[in-house]
């Protein structure tokens, strides 16, 4: 114990394992009480040997270290060397990066993605089960990754990258469906596509009731399929003309001050589309 003078308070030395990362030990402990690792272990090839590392020994490193900021497999090495979250977390056994790059790589070919799909159709339907909820609004939208790969390609945005296509819950957050895209893939580009995927991914019992996309989502086809199957929809428009000449046809009258700018609606047509749209301009 040491003495202090003039300070209120005293220090005190330990030697109890500490960690900077208490914050990741909630997020490890909430994955192994929702089964994380054992449907990982379940879905995934399991290790060539009894002395390889389960699926699961790979993952749950990975999702302490991408939740924490990481950006890159040599990041593992911050939780490898935290003794105190490992501890807190039972991580006896944690691989090198270069093994989990390997143990990645091998993956990409030999049913890993599948395999991916599947713990998280079982993660989905146990954190749906019980919410009393049973028609979701669906959140898709395109989110750039930057990345210095030979094999990246520039995205609209002006850096190399990928641009794959994310569809979550606006309730609680929780992902339904992913899609890898290239950077130079038009966040476009099946849409509608990968809303039908997203629906795939559902509970029994559990519904899209409503769908927001930015102007990615600015189709025939998607509005069409919102339509036919009583999905509420809020998607951007593209300002081509016939909607700029919308705009500029509403009376200044019919604006009404909202949050940071000001509102109106006005009846739009779409090309291919089966009804008419009643579109909220800002």
């Amino acid at each position: 114990m040491i003495d202090q003078t003039v300070l209120a308070f005293k220090l005190e030395q330990t030697k109890d394992l500490i960690t900077a990362h208490a914050g990741l030990a909630l997020l490890g402990e909430f994955a192994i009480g929702m089964g994380l690792l054992e449907a990982v272990d379940k879905s995934l090839p399991a290790p060539g040997s009894g002395a390889g590392y389960r699926a699961s020994e790979h993952v749950l490193p990975l999702v302490l270290m991408l939740n924490g900021g990481g950006r890159s497999l040599e990041d593992l090495r911050q939780i490898r060397d935290d003794e105190g979250l490992r501890e807190v977390l039972e991580l006896k056994r944690m691989p090198s990066a270069d093994a989990t790059g390997d143990w990645l790589r091998r993956g990409g070919v030999s049913g890993g993605l599948e395999g991916l799909g599947a713990v998280s159709r079982r993660v989905l339907k146990r954190a749906l089960k019980a919410d009393g909820i049973r028609g979701y609004t669906l959140d898709m939208d395109a989110t750039g990754i930057e990345a210095e790969k030979q094999s990246a390609q520039m995205t609209y945005k002006g850096y190399t990258g990928y641009m794959p296509m994310v569809g979550h819950l606006a309730e609680n957050g929780l992902i339904v469906g992913d899609a890898f895209r290239e950077g130079n893939e038009s966040p476009g580009a099946g849409n509608l596509a990968f809303i039908k995927y997203c629906k795939r991914q559902w509970p029994k019992g559990k519904r899209i009731k409503a769908l927001r996309s930015d102007s990615a989502g600015y189709q025939a086809s998607v509005i069409n399929d919102c339509e036919e199957n009583r999905i509420e929809f809020a998607i951007g428009a593209d300002l081509d003309e016939a909607v700029v000449r919308a705009i500029k046809a509403i009376g200044g009258q019919e604006w009404r001050a909202y949050q940071n700018g000001h509102i109106a609606e006005t009846v739009h047509c779409m090309n291919k589309t089966k009804q008419v749209l009643f579109t909220t301009l800002f």
